[in-house]
Order: structure tokens, then C-alpha cells, then sequence
């Protein structure tokens, strides 16, 4: 690009962040901070709010530079621009140590320039839209010189805020149907979940993976998300897509998975070989997004539940498998080598299945030595002594702002 080309995406960017909305204060904002020599690094699916905590960020700096590279205006920046791109920063603005870079992967090489600043002790913020490309080049140049934080559609606790609704069993079954994309709730157009998906497949997969099944993708995507929750093998998304080779299968969900839009679960087994091989559960960066992409998600409030729990211990940066010897366990979280928690989820706990649920969670503890589970429910509250075990049984929208109070 032109330097007086640059220039002027530089002004029109900078006219627009002039009136920019900075939304609900993101849970994880306070421990944010730039550092010097060191790149922080957002990451996480399109219109989560990455570029919004970016200007949260930005806006408790005295003076920083910005550039978004998803803007069309930009079209053609290529690596040799960013000392262009310098040049007019400081000319314009004067000297700054801050950086702020949106979609920064739309640039090959990006991380050759970064690098540079960081080995200048400059302070950068960068977010980006697809988890390999990004640890690629982070881990090729920038290993130990970056942090990185994901980051998801509103939390419960955010959905509260951006709403301006009280905590209650009524506000979270909208959180529970609608999920936490701002810029759906804000305009409740589910066209706007269905374009996503199209959005992130064209632009995260198939542009940057250079491939023709374009229709194959957005398939795989779909029934994937039509079940949540359950199992599935490499093998037989292989068989069912016709995909010619394991490889293959294996290689499609990684890409939906580097885009943030699904997330896999292992088996816990202590061997690594054996979890590799064994069925893997699916889970959604989001619940609306799931239901307005799926085909029966919506109908099976139990998964939809189960969803909601997995994103809450993403989120906490939990390491989580499920598990299963004569019963399942939901989720069973590991900290260092050793299983710490162990949890079930149930939408309603009754007679009739309290016997199954109770000894999915029983068949965990035991076998973790744990001396207290959880059960999750839509909106249940009790306390259970099984065999020597405490059960406790807690409504999720508690359990979710329990998270949020334990770190403020």
C-alpha cells in the first residue's frame, strides 16, 4: 500500500473510534494489562467483542496506536507496510509505546514486525480470529514474549450487565435460549447467528485452508452442532460424510475447532494413547448460536445445559474431560496430575433418573478418591449423602456467578 493510503485508513479509523461504544466491562478486563516486551494476545471467534475489550483496554492508555485489519479499506497491507504504517503513526500522533492491532492474522508474516516491538519493549495488544494460525506464528517468534487470553460471547454475569437484568431463573432462561453475542441481543435477528457460521467457514476455513468443500464444511459444522454433548469418532464422520480418509475428518474438526466455533472433549484415561483414540463429546462457543445452526439442539434442554456448563469452565481456564468406566461423569476436571472436581449435569433431577445421574457422579469420586461432587441443575437446590459422599445439587445460574464473585 501507498504510505498516503495508509494514512488515511489510519484517520478514518481513528474517526470512527471517536464515537465507539465500549460496552459492558468484560469480566477478565482488570487483569488485562499491557506489558512491556511482551505481546498480549486476544483471541477468540468473530463478533464475540474482541475489538470492544480492545478499546477497553485502549481506553486506560494515555496515548496508542491503532489499526484493525479486518477493515476493507486495508485491503492489500501486506508485512513490508507495517514500517509505513510506523512512520505514520508517529507523524500524526507522535512517539507512543502502545500498539493495538485488530485481526492482526489477516497479514502474513504479521509476527516478523510484532516481534520487533516487543524486542523494543513496546507495549502491544493484538486479537485474531483463528487459534492455529495465531500459535503458529506466536510460537515461530514470539515464544515466551506473549500472553494469550481466549475470549467467548458474554459470560452470565456480562449478559446481566448488557441487559440490565437482576440474577434470576427467569434472566438466565434468556441467557439460556439467546445466548451471548452483543450484537444479536442487541438486534435479535437470528440472521445475524446464520451468517456467522457462513462468515467464519468462507473466511476462517476455506479462504485461509485453501479448500473446495466449502458445502462438506458448513455440513459437517451443522450436524455437529445438531449434538452437542454426545460422542462421536473421526470414523464415522469419515463414513457418513464421505470424506475419503480418517485424516480427513480428523483435519475438518481441528479447523472448526481453530475458529472457536466448537470445542472437543477427551475421554479421561491416564494413558494419552488411549484418550486419543477413544470417542471425543462436542460442545458450542454459544447457545443461540447453536439452536438458530442446528437442527435439534434447541429441543433437548439437557444438552443445552451441559453446554452452558462447558463454556463456564472454559472459561475458567479448567482442563476438563468426561468419564466413563460402568456410568458417565459429565465433566471431571483435572489440575496438575490429578482429578480435583468431578460434576454432573441434570436439567431437572427426578425419581426416575436420580439414580442414574447420582451414580455417574459416584462412579467419579470413587474412582478419584474426591469426597464431594456436584450436580448442575436448571433450577434445583438440595444436599445428598450417598455412600459416604457429599452431593451437592445447585442450580447452574448460581454456580456461574459464584465464579464470577470468587474473583472479584
Amino acid at each position: 500500500m501507498l504510505k498516503d493510503s495508509i494514512k488515511k485508513v489510519v484517520h478514518a479509523q481513528a474517526k470512527e473510534l471517536s464515537s465507539f461504544d465500549f460496552g459492558v466491562e468484560r469480566d477478565n478486563l482488570s487483569d488485562l494489562n499491557p506489558l512491556k516486551g511482551v505481546a498480549l494476545v486476544l483471541s477468540g471467534v468473530r463478533r464475540c467483542g474482541k475489538s470492544t475489550l480492545m478499546q477497553q483496554i485502549r481506553k486506560n492508555t494515555s496515548k496508542a496506536y491503532y489499526f484493525n485489519f479486518d477493515d476493507p479499506k486495508g485491503v492489500g497491507f501486506e508485512v513490508e507496510d507495517f514500517e509505513k504504517l510506523n512512520q505514520v503513526f508517529i507523524e500524526e500522533f507522535g512517539e507512543s509505546d502502545y500498539y493495538f492491532f485488530d485481526e492482526i492474522q489477516n497479514v502474513e508474516k504479521w509476527e516478523l514486525f510484532i516481534r520487533k516491538l516487543v524486542d523494543n519493549k513496546k507495549q502491544v495488544v493484538i486479537t485474531g480470529s483463528n487459534a492455529s494460525l495465531l500459535s503458529k506464528e506466536l510460537g515461530t517468534r514470539l515464544t515466551g514474549r506473549h500472553l494469550r487470553t481466549e475470549l467467548f460471547p458474554f459470560s452470565f454475569n456480562e449478559f446481566l450487565q448488557y441487559t440490565k437484568q437482576k440474577p434470576s431463573i427467569d434472566s438466565f432462561k434468556s441467557y439460556f435460549e439467546e445466548g451471548g453475542f452483543p450484537e444479536y441481543l442487541s438486534q435479535k435477528k437470528l440472521q445475524l447467528l446464520e451468517e456467522l457460521l457462513n462468515d467464519v467457514i468462507a473466511r476462517d476455513i476455506v479462504v485461509r485452508q485453501k479448500l473446495r468443500e466449502r458445502k462438506t464444511i458448513k455440513e459437517l459444522a451443522v450436524y455437529l452442532l445438531s449434538n452437542l454433548g454426545k460422542e462421536f469418532s473421526f470414523n464415522a464422520l469419515k463414513k457418513i460424510f464421505n470424506l475419503g480418509s480418517v485424516n480427513t475428518a480428523i483435519s475438518f474438526v481441528s479447523y472448526l475447532e481453530d475458529s472457536y466455533l466448537l470445542f472437543t472433549v477427551e475421554r479421561f484415561d491416564y494413558s494419552i494413547k488411549k484418550r486419543l483414540i477413544a470417542p471425543k463429546k462436542v460442545y458450542c462457543v454459544d447457545n443461540g448460536f447453536a439452536a438458530t445452526n442446528s437442527v435439534s439442539f434447541s429441543e433437548d434442554k439437557g444438552r443445552m445445559l451441559e453446554n452452558i456448563v462447558f463454556l463456564g469452565l472454559k472459561r475458567q481456564n479448567k482442563e476438563m474431560y468426561y468419564f466413563r468406566e460402568n456410568n458417565e461423569c459429565d465433566f471431571v476436571v483435572r489440575k496438575d496430575t490429578k482429578i480435583v472436581e468431578a460434576m454432573q449435569v441434570c436439567f431437572e433431577l427426578t425419581e426416575e433418573n436420580k439414580g442414574r445421574e447420582i451414580a455417574g457422579l459416584l462412579g467419579a469420586l470413587e474412582k478419584f478418591k474426591l469426597n464431594e461432587g456436584l450436580i448442575l441443575t436448571y433450577d434445583q437446590e438440595d444436599k445428598l449423602q450417598e455412600m459416604g459422599k457429599t452431593i451437592i445439587v445447585k442450580p447452574v445460574w448460581k454456580w456461574l456467578l459464584e465464579w464470577k464473585n470468587k474473583n472479584n
